[in-house]
């Protein structure tokens, strides 16, 4: 390996370290009591060296974002081989839940902390986030457009599928189920899936 190879991997690798620190660091304390110099101390370096890599502590979590949401599109995208849209739009929901099971940090990240999003606000972008929604919403207009579902508002749709969901996997990974055993609860989320897209149909 050559001195740039080496040293290229060396700063990705610093990079990684500090998004890894800084996702913990926003979850366990939060956005706001998170600052440079804590994650600094906490992976013992200088805050000089964290801002060779990040302007400020808002890029660094619109940075952290982003990733989450590459995660979410990957697994979204593959839902695309489902040719009937009302199917597809049930293995959303699905792939949605199963995210937020598997990945609860990035989830609490990209959808329950509270923090400004000023990157997205200032730059006027957030590619993988609009991407997300934009692939679920093309879904919900095939459905109406093909009659599947009934005639309404495709905003009004997505915003309310959407929500639903939301609301089952915050209490889900937050672990305000307890009274169920952890199969009992992903049985009961299949069941208001299909339940709320039940409502949603145009039979």
């Amino acid at each position: 390996m050559g001195i740039s190879e080496r040293k290229g991997r060396e700063k990705q690798e610093m990079r990684d370290l500090i998004l890894r620190e800084a996702t913990r660091m926003f979850i366990e304390e939060g956005y706001e009591k998170t600052s440079i110099r804590s994650i600094a101390d906490r992976i013992e370096y200088s805050p000089a060296t964290i801002y060779l890599y990040f302007k400020d502590k808002d890029e660094m979590f619109f940075v952290i974002h982003e990733q989450g949401f590459e995660k979410f599109l990957a697994k979204l995208e593959k839902t695309s081989a489902i040719g009937h849209p009302y199917e597809r739009l049930f293995s959303m929901g699905h792939v949605y839940l199963t995210f937020a099971f598997d990945h609860p940090e990035y989830y609490d990240l990209m959808f329950i902390i509270r923090a400004p999003m000023n990157k997205i606000a200032k730059d006027e972008e957030w590619h993988c986030g609009r991407k997300s929604f934009d692939f679920f919403r093309d879904t919900v207009r095939e459905c109406i457009e093909k009659g599947y579902m009934k005639p309404t508002s495709v905003d009004v749709v997505a915003f309310s599928i959407l929500s639903f969901m939301h609301g089952m996997a915050s209490l889900a990974i937050r672990e305000r189920f307890k009274m169920y055993t952890e199969e009992e609860v992903k049985q009961l989320m299949e069941g208001s899936i299909k339940m709320m897209l039940g409502v949603l149909e145009n039979k």
